[in-house]
């Protein structure tokens, strides 16, 4: 019977050869994650989308009078550029509301949506000063640096300036030029008697019900205020030697406080305790040295492609900024346009970037009296810095990964080669018609206001 049967014919081999989905979203759709390097492409593209909309000068009017910034930015055209311009920005958490301050004595408060329709109607218009929130102009002698807002009480903005030693809490609410609380260092006397005079160089304020404020002095010395306590300081944050502290941070447990400033250091306090507690010291001598110390030039010194192109020397930090989307990557930029990422975690510098110094085009810009203030975009990892010797601002891509074109680790070559690579990361420089001093971002949108000596940027 069997030769009768016909055998049965080979199956086909099973084909190898994959499916490939032609739609990258639909997984994302499905999934409802995006995937770590789709977000990195999909933030670069974003990145090199920035472009100046708009721009804005101070010549602003009280009571159809110029405002003080206003007459000190005519006067000081060619004689005291570091008068001039903006000093300090700062959005509120839900980006309703930009505050602007200016080294000539000018307290602003912007709506930000007047501000941003106002910038659709061309790069010359003026904005509408009816628009102003608030706008507070003192006499000269009363200048400001910084301007930060309340995370846990979004009516309040706080001040400081390294000509004096006070930090002002202002009330938006209240409509009042007057601060509504004013918080002083303890005074300290020198060998022969006399006041010892130091100025408040940032503030930081804690995002908990504790509202606690911690501003640097400029000799080395964090003051730490508990309003609930009074307006003294109820501790002082030291260094174990003399650095003029230029920036603070505030990590996101609130309990850790990163410094950096002169001597090109970055120290770390814990005010739970760490090398010196506070919680057994007399309430005459509270303060609490570094749970560490780090020396940013040595770190910088174990990249070997940068060491062998360029002398590592202490440089002084003027920023430091914890990454709102990673909180391990702290952020500082040097006196000399440097800027990149230190891995807290680590304790390693990750990323780094160097453009070419202001002396290399023969430009010697007025800026490099100012301490320049980057920012954080929120959720993206990119770092915006206003550039030393040019003038406009630098978006760095700093994503914690070797993907990145500022990580130490970045092989421009293996990258290049990746077929699954299609976007070509790199930074993004952006022209602008004045020197930027300082940067801040908008908290949902990404959009960023640049101000500077002459104009404040959108």
């Amino acid at each position: 019977m069997e030769k009768y049967l016909v055998s049965p014919e080979p199956s086909p081999a099973k084909s190898r050869t994959t499916v490939r989905r032609p739609w990258k979203r639909s997984l994302i759709e499905v999934n409802g994650r995006l995937d770590s390097a789709y977000r990195h492409e999909l933030y670069s593209r974003v990145a090199h989308s920035y472009s100046e909309i708009g721009k804005f000068s101070h010549f602003y009017h009280l009571n159809e009078n110029p405002c003080i910034t206003h007459m000190m930015q005519i006067q000081s055209l060619y004689q005291c550029p570091t008068m001039r311009g903006v000093a300090g920005l700062d959005f509120d958490n839900r980006g309703i509301f930009l505050v602007s301050v200016t080294r000539s004595g000018c307290l602003m408060v912007h709506d930000f949506e007047s501000l941003y329709c106002q910038s659709k109607l061309g790069p010359g218009s003026a904005e509408d000063e009816s628009k102003h929130v608030v706008h507070f102009s003192y006499p000269p002698g009363r200048e400001f640096d910084v301007a930060r807002w309340n995370p846990s009480n979004q009516n309040e903005v706080a001040c400081t300036s390294r000509k004096h030693d006070q930090v002002l809490i202002f009330d938006i609410s209240y409509m009042s030029p007057k601060p509504t609380e004013v918080l002083q260092t303890r005074q300290k006397l020198s060998i022969i008697g006399r006041k010892i005079s130091r100025g408040l160089s940032d503030v930081a304020i804690t995002s908990d019900e504790d509202s606690r404020i911690f501003s640097p002095d400029t000799l080395g010395m964090v003051h730490v205020w508990d309003r609930r306590a009074g307006v003294s300081p109820c501790i002082e944050l030291s260094t174990d030697r003399y650095d003029s502290i230029k920036s603070i941070q505030i990590y996101v447990d609130n309990q850790t406080i990163f410094g950096a400033g002169k001597e090109g250091i970055i120290h770390i306090w814990d005010l739970r305790g760490g090398r010196n507690s506070s919680a057994f010291q007399s309430r005459k001598d509270m303060s609490q040295l570094p749970l560490a110390s780090l020396h940013l030039a040595p770190k910088l010194q174990k990249i070997a492609s940068l060491k062998a192109q360029s002398e590592i020397v202490p440089k002084e930090i003027h920023s430091i900024d914890v990454n709102p989307s990673s909180p391990h990557q702290l952020a500082f930029h040097l006196d000399d346009g440097w800027s990149g990422v230190l891995d807290i975690y680590k304790s390693e510098v990750t990323h780094v970037h160097c453009p070419p110094p202001a002396w290399l085009d023969g430009s010697n810009s007025s800026a490099d009296l100012i301490l320049r203030k980057p920012s954080w975009l929120p959720t993206s990892s990119i770092y915006v810095v206003g550039s030393m010797s040019e003038k406009g601002i630098h978006v760095l891509d700093f994503h914690p990964s070797s993907r990145s074109p500022c990580h130490v680790d970045y092989d421009e070559d293996t990258q290049r080669n990746e077929k699954r690579d299609k976007c070509n990361h790199r930074n993004k420089f952006v022209s602008l018609s004045e020197t930027v001093t300082g940067c801040a971002a908008h908290p949902l949108n990404g959009m960023i206001v640049a101000g500077t000596q002459v104009f404040k940027f959108a």
